[in-house]
């Protein structure tokens, strides 16, 4: 429990000290009109009270990733919760403060556009084709995941079709309607459930006396049961995910970007809600490891339901909370990824907006941008739900990877220290690349290939960017 403890303590120090480092170099001014006023369409850009944009924007990024991505995560073992804490103060919650606070200081624009400002055309390019092929594929993954819950819990009225078919109609109305009409006014209460449930959890697995395994020297290692397929870098980190960084966050931070009402809000907003996330892996994590009796049995559990962590949600909730508790705790783990699917969709429909300069305000312009995305989502629902699952865990950390090297140029630019968002980049980079040369879904590589190809992309892309540093020296 030492572990446990420790490392919910530094989650909650990063927030009360590292943040407010982040926000002096960031410069957040109070006096600053927000897009919220300076915008305000009645549609996207609508002023709300911060404690509500918080709780959405939590309920937002959260997901399947903290709750799945952290249960699937523990199988390395007590490296896990490193990896969450160190991630997600060092790198997650920073980039999604940027990601927001760059928002807001260009009139509330996607993450695609704010990434060509500060990386280029080609850049920007990319980023619109990439990010709405991610979005969609969230939408469709948060489409199926939620849906097979809601199917175990009515087996004996209601189908996984009927399921995916309720929630699919639920994505176009929330995707559709000013956002302050469903996701102002119902988002802020299944965000404060999702924290309910998460210490409800937790609290009871500490009455029951499970034993959560330490991190020690003789645990720094990898416990998962194919140590030699999965090895922890970089498959532990792209497969947390959520819990720790996540390319995701950046295109919802925009949302709630357009909403808010002050700048010195955002490190409370965007920084504050990952590290809520990052608290709500670790007690996942957590669960994870101790639930079964052990790691190994874990990884036995996981293996013998095909990686599903949705199963083990579901037994571990019934047993630690009743069978009343489990399906309120079920519910709560059908809300996270359903209000991020729908946001999913929503951001996609305003990166193609900033694209074509549609403005949103006409339904029909809504519905001409919806329709297209809405049609490709339900197509991937018919696809194997882990295939897609894959392809959406390394392309969302791809698009931190980039937002990170964005936000960095951007620190560079502004003279500012640059350093905070340099090394999580270059970490990520050699996460990403190593990654998509290792992996079955992408080039398959031996390991020694895949690492020594990784590091050197990363410091091809540290030399590159050290280059660019060095000619804005000379231009100022």
């Amino acid at each position: 429990m030492i572990t446990f403890f420790s490392g919910i303590s530094i989650l909650i120090l990063g927030f009360v000290f590292y943040s407010r480092f982040i926000e002096r170099i960031e410069g957040a001014d109070p006096d600053r009109q927000t897009p919220a006023y300076k915008m305000n369409d009645g549609v996207d850009y609508v002023p709300m009270p911060w404690w509500r944009i918080f709780l959405i924007q939590f309920l937002n990024i959260a997901g399947l990733g903290p709750i799945f991505g952290a249960v699937a995560g523990a199988m390395w073992g007590p490296v896990a919760f490193l990896w969450i804490v160190l991630g997600s103060v060092f790198a997650g919650a920073v980039h999604d403060y940027f990601s927001g606070m760059l928002s807001i200081r260009h009139n509330g624009l996607s993450i695609t556009e704010i990434v060509g400002i500060y990386l280029g055309k080609g850049a920007r390019q990319f980023m619109r084709g990439f990010t709405v092929i991610l979005m969609v594929l969230v939408g469709a993954v948060f489409i199926m995941g939620p849906a097979g819950i809601l199917a175990g819990l009515t087996k004996n009225f209601a189908s996984l079709t009927f399921w995916v078919w309720i929630v699919f109609f639920y994505y176009v109305l929330a995707t559709m309607l000013p956002i302050d009409k469903i996701i102002g006014r119902v988002y802020p209460v299944f965000g404060f459930a999702l924290l309910f449930m998460a210490l409800g959890l937790i609290v009871a697995l500490f009455i029951k006396g499970y034993h959560i395994p330490e991190l020690t020297i003789a645990n720094f290692r990898n416990f998962h049961t194919d140590a030699e397929k999965f090895p922890v870098f970089p498959m532990m980190f792209i497969t947390i995910a959520c819990g720790a960084i996540s390319g995701f966050h950046s295109t919802q931070s925009p949302l709630m970007a357009r909403c808010l009402t002050n700048e010195k809000l955002g490190r409370r907003v965007f920084y504050g809600a990952m590290i809520s996330e990052g608290i709500v892996a670790m007690i996942w994590a957590a669960i994870g490891m101790s639930f079964y009796g052990g790691i190994r049995e874990l990884n036995n559990v996981m293996t013998a339901n095909g990686g599903n962590a949705a199963v083990l949600v579901n037994e571990i909730s019934n047993s630690l909370l009743g069978k009343f508790g489990g399906i309120l705790a079920l519910l709560g783990v059908v809300a996270a990824p359903i209000t991020s699917g729908d946001t999913a969709f929503r951001s996609a429909r305003l990166i193609v907006a900033d694209f074509l300069k549609f403005k949103q305000g006409p339904v029909r312009n809504r519905l001409f941008i919806s329709i297209p995305l809405f049609a490709i989502g339900f197509l991937l629902t018919r696809i194997d739900f882990s295939i897609i699952w894959r392809y959406f865990a390394w392309s969302n950390q791809t698009l931190a990877m980039v937002v990170l090297w964005a936000v960095t140029v951007y620190l560079a630019r502004a003279q500012k220290l640059y350093w905070i968002t340099l090394i999580p980049a270059v970490f990520m980079t050699a996460v990403t690349t190593t990654y998509l040369l290792l992996a079955p879904e992408g080039f398959a590589l031996q390991q020694k290939i895949s690492y020594i190809s990784g590091i050197i992309i990363s410091t091809v892309s540290l030399a590159a960017f050290f280059v660019y540093q060095r000619s804005l020296s000379k231009t100022f």
